[in-house]
């Protein structure tokens, strides 16, 4: 049985999906995001996900945001993950064949929210069609119980999925459920790769084991939590727990205004307008930039722009 357990490593982000005034996607802006990521540090982008608004994108707004990023990282390192999440099984599968004939590096899913699953074997019977649509590309499953709804202790998943699903590669793990994750960690002797989702518990998951994370505020702080990722491999504990408090605190203020709108505004302040976010999600008003620029940047988080990447 093959090993993913390091196929994924370090920090990968999870974009914005830039968008132009009226609110149509804005594929020209994928090449300045990619490039910052590289410039940043980051190893991989999982793009099309949460904080990509998946579930705002029709179906060929996800394929043509997909190729425009397999464009802008075919000449780096940074790795693509291509979310193909959906409530309709065939869009899914559709997505998850696109993301392999583009060349994507791996594909995952997210839960269906409508009409949830309500155990492990029911959701490995939802996923295993998608990834055997991509059979040549880890399948990672993207649990993220906040949003989807569906409550299914990952272990269970692992154990169920594990003979159901042979590129099944491990998890973006998006809960604070230390327990849970610990247990995923070693299943079946640690062969799954687990990849922590909660940016602001970064240090806790790296006591545990996590060989990487996947987060909204990479894209835009990367070099605060490759701070905290060195400081913690050199034993430097202190430092490392003084680095996460700021994350801590960068997350509570995003919270104030609304995770996704206020992540996609923060671009501006690393050179990369991203443009508004899709209703029912609302965007925020010309004070409450003002305000929320001025908190964060309190922080002492950001480095200047990336006048290259920004122009």
């Amino acid at each position: 049985m093959s090993s993913y357990s390091h196929f994924l490593t370090g920090l990968i982000a999870a974009p914005h999906t830039p968008m132009k005034p009226d609110g149509s996607i804005n594929l020209e802006t994928v090449a300045k995001q990619a490039a910052l990521l590289e410039k940043s540090g980051v190893q991989g982008a999982f793009i099309c996900g949460s904080t990509g608004e998946s579930h705002s994108l029709t179906t060929p707004e996800r394929m043509k945001m997909a190729e425009a990023w397999k464009r802008a990282v075919a000449r780096s390192n940074v790795k693509l993950i291509v979310h193909a999440g959906h409530n309709s099984l065939e869009d899914a599968r559709l997505m998850a064949q696109h993301a392999a004939s583009i060349g994507a590096d791996a594909v995952a899913i997210m839960a269906p929210c409508y009409y949830k699953p309500s155990n492990a074997a029911d959701l490995v019977d939802f996923c295993a069609p998608i990834a055997a649509a991509a059979p040549a590309l880890p399948f990672y499953f993207y649990d993220i119980p906040a949003l989807t709804g569906v409550h299914v202790p990952m272990v269970d998943f692992l154990r169920h999925a594990s003979p159901r699903i042979p590129n099944l590669a491990g998890l973006k793990f998006t809960t604070t459920d230390l327990m849970s994750l610990q247990q995923c960690l070693e299943a079946e002797d640690g062969r799954f790769n687990i990849l922590f989702g909660v940016d602001e518990m970064l240090l806790a998951a790296l006591a545990l084991g996590v060989p990487g994370a996947v987060g909204s505020t990479y894209n835009y702080s990367a070099q605060l939590y490759n701070k905290v990722i060195a400081a913690f491999h050199r034993g430097d504990l202190s430092t490392a727990r003084a680095l996460q408090l700021k994350s801590v605190k960068l997350v509570e203020i995003l919270c104030q205004y609304g995770v996704l709108a206020s992540g996609k505004c923060l671009m501006s302040l690393v050179g990369i307008d991203c443009g508004p976010v899709r209703s029912p999600v609302r965007n925020l008003t010309d004070e409450q930039k003002r305000k929320l620029f001025a908190q964060v940047q309190s922080l002492g988080i950001f480095e200047q722009p990336v006048e290259s990447v920004a122009a």
